[in-house]
């Protein structure tokens, strides 16, 4: 299974989507329980831009649980396709939990930004970018400036007019 299930993700990494998606409905159709095939074939969807099946498969994946690398990539994949078809509360409380479980992944705090800001909550989600920059930043004049855009994060309609 695992030499099938490694082709399937090599087809899918060289965007040969048809056959990638051969085997992998053949890899649930002999192993249901098996969370990484659920993974892997979400991601797939996901590449082929079908969320709605991307949805189902990713949540059956955590049901049976991953862990690892796995288990990262599908809480931003799941939270991800939460974003892209419009289920944005879902899509915040999923990223909430992966920034939970893992604190320094902050490609889980960018995402949940965008799940914010389609809930009209763009200062909180300006607040987590301009710190997630901050940290992050290796640019030169960001890392300058790190202290006051970290300062300025979540004070951004405040006016200073003495």
């Amino acid at each position: 299974m695992n030499k099938e299930l490694n082709k399937a993700i090599e087809l899918r990494s060289q965007k040969n989507y048809y056959e990638s998606e051969k085997i992998l409905q053949k890899l649930i159709n002999d192993h249901p329980n098996n969370a990484q095939i659920y993974y892997h074939y979400a991601w797939l969807c996901d590449n082929m831009e079908r969320e709605t099946e991307a949805r189902p498969k990713y949540e059956k994946a955590l049901e049976l649980g991953l862990n690892g690398e796995d288990l990262k990539g599908c809480y931003l994949g799941l939270g991800s396709t939460y974003r892209c078809i419009g289920e944005y509360e879902k899509s915040i409380a999923l990223f909430d939990k992966a920034i939970n479980e893992f604190p320094t992944n902050n490609e889980y705090k960018v995402f949940k930004a965008m799940a914010l800001y389609n809930v009209d909550k763009h200062k909180e989600a300006m607040d987590l970018l301009l710190n997630v920059i901050a940290a992050t930043s290796n640019d030169k004049g960001i890392q300058e400036y790190q202290k006051a855009i970290a300062y300025y994060s979540d004070k951004l309609d405040k006016k200073y007019l003495q």
